[in-house]
């Protein structure tokens, strides 16, 4: 007798073994508390570039949101407990912006990719979440004296550096005016805007999900530990097809962005989090 789904659980394909497992649904159908994990650290670099080459990169119903700062965030986290303990890593980049649908509003960072260095996170957040995510190569950081030097790549051919100089760390209260005016902190303190689109099988230029999400930001959310700022930059390489044969219209893309001025970066230190359980589309 063949089986049915059961309406009140998640899943995913293959769902010929049941309900599916991942970071909004553990064994016995579970959730996840996320306080004293997962651990992460996260390193951030923003600069000024031009309102319309941001503009070229978002939806209908999407515009650019004030300044057009571009935030390159390379987060690496630890002890995740949808993973038993494992952890991976990740490479970010979004920019402020609004939301007007035919219902909704909203306003945040619109994340416009985001790497992964793992399959599961991938597979769960592009299906469920509808977050941009690709696969690359994300090695750990590295610390030289007062600098951290963060790199991507694919199949051994690196696309990316960010690196952080002058590193001083903050006390309480400076944590505390720092996130209230600069742009880091997308995953504590606003917004996360994304796009869904899943492709219809046969009818290769329609879609079977296409639409805005939203992650509403946490609350409330993960605790900082400590945070640095410094001096950043960032460098993506220019590739040719044979180099990136997936990725080079995106890294290509990115390259291009104009750097008008840094506008500062940021190590920090933070456990805990949500789950994006709460999820939405924009209508």
């Amino acid at each position: 007798m063949a089986y049915k789904l059961d309406p009140q659980k998640m899943y995913r394909m293959p769902t010929h073994f049941g309900p599916s497992l991942g970071p909004r649904q553990g064994r016995n159908g579970q959730q996840y508390t996320n306080v004293d994990s997962p651990k992460k650290t996260v390193v951030s670099v923003s600069f000024l570039s031009e309102h319309e080459q941001l503009e070229a990169l978002l939806p209908e119903g999407f515009g650019v949101n004030g300044e057009p700062v571009v935030t390159i965030s390379a987060s690496y986290v630890r002890e995740i407990e949808w993973l038993a303990g494992r952890g991976y890593n990740m490479l970010g980049v979004s920019f402020p912006a609004t939301f007007r649908g035919q219902q909704d509003r909203a306003k945040g960072r619109f994340l416009a990719v985001l790497w992964e260095n793992l399959a599961d996170p991938i597979i769960t957040g592009r299906e469920e979440l509808g977050f941009s995510k690709i696969y690359c190569e994300l090695p750990e950081y590295q610390v030289v004296e007062d600098e951290y030097r963060c790199s991507a790549s694919w199949l051994g051919f690196q696309f990316l550096e960010m690196r952080v100089t002058n590193v001083a760390q903050l006390g309480t209260d400076e944590i505390a005016a720092h996130l209230t005016r600069s742009s880091y902190g997308a995953s504590r303190t606003e917004n996360l805007l994304h796009y869904k689109y899943m492709p219809r099988t046969g009818a290769w230029g329609e879609a079977d999900a296409c639409y805005a999400t939203i992650s509403p930001a946490p609350s409330p959310g993960a605790t900082i530990n400590a945070m640095w700022r410094g001096v950043g930059t960032v460098n993506f390489r220019r590739a040719t097809w044979e180099e990136l044969p997936t990725l080079f219209h995106i890294v290509n893309t990115l390259e291009e962005l104009v750097i008008k001025e840094y506008r500062g970066a940021t190590i920090v230190k933070t456990v805990g989090g949500g789950d994006f359980r709460d999820q939405s589309i924009l209508r």
